[in-house]
């Protein structure tokens, strides 16, 4: 008999299996062209032997530059943030573990000893006596059969949950990388200014020198001399707020790294620095979808949508089960003989007749839904302006540095040629200040145009959702796999 009842749970749990409440998933049409803007920004998009696809490069392969690697290969191992993104992925996986457990039913095993002292009034014999009692038990306590897939929406919601915390901790990752590499291609850019200005600030004392001694015999007015010693000053102030940005360069990176950057790690200038590999985006926008924020907001999405399921499970009767085993004896000694077998088998059926707020919640979870949805087209939209924007720079930033690299050189003549003609009396001093000022300004500009050209291919790569994965990250991605055919089957 016993056998018999305990066979109608194990019933009950294939009958629920096929049964869910949740809608089924649809992916919404992304709201983005099929392919990249075309137009005077951009440049034709193909690739050649120069150039790969930024979803086939690993950060690895992309970062060509070894001390730049060995720098990120330590931030992925000390910076907090990503820590914390990490930590945050395992707290996903056991809430996930907690929601797919709740299908099982809790098993306890318990032991008791009840002593009671009956007195004689209220014993029909009318003496006192002690009742004593030993038992054990093996038994459910009222375990929820899933029969409307209620618990089983909630352990959905909990793994898109997890996998959409998951991709965030890679989009961490991929972001890490980047800022890690524009950081220190900042410290270059800076550390190649900081050297300009200085070789500025020399050249620019050595002319105040010369100035000042023909100055003190009367050959040229104070004007002159007090013009040159402007853009000493000028020059003096340039590599105290370089010498700064430098120094917080270093701050930052130090920061995003974790601990101290050895100094022979460090750039001297961005001709130092090997340039990432070239990458093209492919013809096609689809591989937006692969981004990492925009898969977790799809998971968010495929959350809020099995959160209807479990609401609207809710509204239908909830079917729970107590049973136990086990045996029961008034002495110690006969409790495991023959005859003290106990069991109870308690099922119960909870059938909601009115409550509002199963309804409402309901309404909420729909509605949630839909905000999910807006959020997930946002988040295309969003990637999408990042790598048009990405490629509009991309298109053009070659043809600034060529023009900027013309007028740094013509700027260079046009400032020898003025010199020449002061040093022969020809021109004023101001015409040699105008020619320096803007040749100053040029190579300046001509720095941060590189400096540009080499932080939109790191943007460019974290905008199309960096590359693939290695290492830690791809057994993660396989146990990702694994559980998310454990949780369709």
């Amino acid at each position: 008999m016993i056998k018999k009842w305990l066979l109608i749970p194990v019933v009950l749990v294939f009958l629920a299996a096929a049964c869910t409440m949740a809608p089924q998933y649809k992916r919404p049409d992304a709201p983005i062209p099929d392919k990249w803007p075309v137009g005077a920004a951009y440049t034709e998009i193909k690739a050649d032997e120069s150039t790969s696809q930024a979803s086939a490069l690993a950060w690895r392969e992309f970062i060509t530059d070894k001390r730049l690697r060995e720098i990120i290969e330590t931030a992925l191992t000390n910076n907090r943030d990503l820590r914390v993104a990490a930590l945050n992925v395992e707290k996903a996986r056991a809430m996930y573990g907690i929601g797919r457990a709740s299908l099982l039913p809790s098993i306890n095993a318990a032991g008791s000893w009840y002593q009671e002292r009956i007195p004689a009034d209220l014993n029909a014999s009318g003496s006192a006596y002690t009742a004593e009692q030993y038992s054990v038990n093996l038994g459910l306590a009222s375990w929820e059969i899933d029969f409307f897939g209620r618990i089983r929406s909630l352990k959905d919601n909990a793994l898109e949950q997890y996998l959409a915390t998951e991709e965030a901790g890679r989009s961490a990752q991929i972001l890490l990388v980047s800022t890690v590499t524009q950081a220190y291609l900042a410290l270059a850019a800076d550390r190649e200014a900081l050297h300009l200005v200085s070789s500025t600030l020399t050249a620019q004392e050595a002319t105040y020198k010369i100035i000042k001694k023909r100055s003190d015999v009367g050959f040229i007015s104070d004007l002159d001399l007090k013009r040159a010693q402007s853009q000493v000053d000028i020059a003096r102030g340039d590599v105290a707020r370089y010498t700064q940005l430098v120094a917080q360069d270093e701050n930052a990176l130090n920061l995003l790294v974790g601990s101290p950057i050895r100094p022979e790690l460090l750039p001297a200038d961005l001709a130092s620095v090997s340039l990432p590999h070239d990458i093209f985006p492919g013809l096609s926008s689809e591989p937006l979808l692969q981004r990492p924020d925009v898969l977790a907001a799809e998971h968010r999405l495929k959350a809020a949508n099995a959160n209807i399921g479990a609401a609207r499970a809710t509204l239908f009767p909830r079917i729970s089960l107590t049973t136990s085993m086990g045996t029961a004896s008034a002495d110690l000694s006969g409790l495991f003989k023959s005859g003290s077998e106990v069991w109870t088998f308690a099922p119960q059926i909870v059938m909601p007749i009115f409550d509002p707020r199963a309804w409402y919640a309901y309404d909420v979870s729909k509605i949630e839904k839909e905000i999910s949805i807006a959020q997930y087209e946002k988040s295309i939209q969003t990637a999408f302006r990042e790598v048009a924007d990405a490629l509009a720079e991309k298109g053009m930033i070659n043809r600034r540095i060529e023009a900027q690299q013309s007028l740094v050189d013509a700027l260079a003549v046009a400032y020898r040629l003025s010199d020449i003609r002061y040093t022969k009396g020809i021109d004023s001093y101001l015409s040699v200040l105008d020619a320096q000022r803007s040749l100053y300004g040029a190579q300046q500009g001509l720095i941060m145009l590189r400096l540009a050209q080499s932080s939109n291919l790191i943007t460019l790569y974290r905008t199309l959702g960096g590359g693939v994965l290695e290492g830690e990250d791809i057994r993660a991605s396989d146990q990702v796999s694994r559980d998310k055919r454990s949780a369709i089957h």
